[in-house]
Order: structure tokens, then sequence, then C-alpha cells
């Protein structure tokens, strides 16, 4: 008997919808045969636009595939994010988010997708400190003093929460604030170049924010930088202490991280997954990385998973505990 091509394909499509025949595992095994997007959920020109497109460079040389970055900013980065929740699960799109839209975002916003859920992590990729900062009116020089004189102040000093209120930069503040037992008012801003034009003209006291954009003021001597929120000194800076040598166990900053929607396959998960960490620890990428104030964040799939996982619910107590709200 002749089986006509059309019957071979229905009977293949009705063999994979009982598990008997794995079209997903040829797919893997060629992958990637087509372009791979990568979605940043934020304006062209910011640090994961950047750590985007120069993993997706070094991944176009490796797998001789283009990789495709695509900005869909909006909604604090959260709509870009939901376009890759409900992406096809195939490995050829992937979302590059920051630490607001990977643990911040869930507490502060009703999203139309679920961070955890819908989302399936890949790869862990780079972190970068914030700098505590402050005007050069402020009479402190270190952690300690400027605990010391906030207290004495007794709520007269503000913080600039320099990316807006629920951001990375104002929670820093928050914790701070709640760790070092002091009480000092927000103002918030819509991003750090405002907030570090008014921190340079006193009309804010203290701040913390980006290397990249504070540190030249810090040079100028324009503003005065007290420590940095990474849980070692940094490379860059070796003679400015953490905040963690006065209060132990500080630790804040910007992380990046790479997703893909929840289903891909975790052969390719795993594949990519080692693509990023071989790229982030080549010389070249690890010296791009220092210019931006940032240095490699490697972690496997699972561990991402647990860190998001843990960060979530301590981002979720913050916001709570401190009523903050973003309406």
């Amino acid at each position: 008997m002749k089986i006509l091509p059309h019957t071979l394909r229905i009977t293949a499509a009705l063999l994979s919808l009982f598990g008997l025949v794995s079209v997903p595992a040829q797919a893997q095994s060629n992958y990637p045969n087509k372009p791979i997007k990568i979605v940043v959920p934020f304006p062209a020109g910011g640090t994961s636009d950047v750590l985007a497109r120069m993993i997706g460079v070094k991944i176009t040389e490796a797998w001789g595939q283009p990789v495709v970055v695509e900005n869909r900013p909006g909604s604090s980065g959260n709509l870009g994010a939901d376009v890759v929740a409900k992406s096809a699960p195939d490995g050829y799109t992937f979302a590059l988010m920051d630490i607001g839209n990977l643990v911040i975002s869930p507490a502060l916003y009703k999203l139309p997708f679920n961070v955890l859920n819908d989302l399936a992590p890949v790869s862990m990729v780079a972190y970068s400190p914030h700098l505590l900062v402050v005007s050069s009116q402020i009479p402190a020089n270190t952690t300690a003093e400027l605990i010391a004189y906030a207290k004495a102040q007794k709520g007269k000093v503000n913080f600039a929460a320099a990316a807006g209120m629920g951001s990375a930069t104002h929670l820093a503040g928050v914790v701070f604030a709640k760790r070092s037992g002091i009480d000092w008012g927000y103002v918030p801003y819509k991003g750090g170049s405002q907030a570090m034009t008014d921190l340079i003209g006193a009309q804010v006291d203290v701040t913390f924010n980006g290397m990249v954009a504070t540190y030249p003021h810090v040079k100028s001597g324009k503003i005065k930088l007290l420590a940095v929120s990474s849980d070692k000194r940094n490379s860059q800076l070796p003679d400015v202490p953490t905040v963690a040598e006065t209060l132990p166990g500080f630790l804040t900053g910007s992380w990046q991280g790479l997703l893909a929607p929840a289903g891909t396959p975790k052969a390719i998960i795993d594949k990519v997954n080692a693509e990023v960490i071989r790229i982030t620890a080549l010389p070249d990428i690890k010296e791009r990385l220092s210019t931006l104030g940032a240095e490699p964040s490697q972690m496997s799939a699972q561990e991402l998973a647990q860190w998001m996982k843990k960060e979530i619910p301590a981002m979720a107590k913050i916001v709570k505990d401190e009523k903050i709200s973003v309406e």
C-alpha cells in the first residue's frame, strides 16, 4: 500500500502529540539554525542594551547566526519582559533584564505575567555596584560619619532616589537607612542625570548611584565618594571602602540576567548559559565591562533561579514594610 506524504505528516504529528517522537529534540540538535533575538526592555544605550549587543556579537562569531537586539522600553522594563514571556519557547527569543524587572517589579506592579512561572532563567551576566556619594556640603567623609550626621539631623537629610521610587537605587537607600537606624527623606527623580545635578548643587544630600554616571563627578571634586555597595572592594577603586565594612552584609547594586520564555528546552538553556559564561570570561569583554563599572556575574540557570526565588520575596518585604508605591 502506498502511503501518501500528507498521511506521513499527519502520523508524525500525532506521534509527537503523544510523546512517541520528539520533534523538539530534532530542532535542538542543530540549534541555532536561524537568527536569535535578544529583547532589551529599555532604551538603547543603557547597561542592559550594551551587554546584549556585546554578547550578541560574540554569539554570532561563535555560532554563525545573527543576533538581533530589539529595544522594547516601557512600563519600567515590564513591557519587553512581557513580550518575551509570551514568545515561543524555542530558544530564539531572550530578554536581557536588570534587577528592577528581575526581582523588584513583582512587588510594585500588577504584571501581565509571572516572573518565576512565565520566564526561564538562563544566565546571570553582570553585576555593578552602587556608589554611596554625598554633596560636598555634607560634613562626612566616611559611612560612619554620614550615619552619625544623619542621626543628628533627625530627618533633615534628603536622599535622591535617582531612578524613581521603587528603583534599585531607592531601595538601596531604604535598606541603608533601616540597617543604620537613621531617618531621611526621599526625593524621586526620573533618572540619574538630574539627581547628580541636584546633588552637585546641594539640593539633595546623598544617594546611591551607578559607577559610570557618578564617578566622573567624584573625580572632578563636585561630590564626595564614601563607599561602594559591593561585598568586596572594587578593583577600580581599591582604596574606597565598602558599605559592608561599616554595615556587615550590606550588598546592593545592579544585576543583569538573561531569561527565556518558560518551556524553553533545557538543552538549549544549558548551551546558551555555557556560551554566556565563556563570553563574559573573555579578556576583552571583562575589560569592556570594567569601563561600565561592572564585572561578570556567572551563574548556572539553576543558581539564577534560586537567586530570583530568594530576592523576590526579600524585595517584596521591603516594599511592603516601607509602604512604597509607584502610583
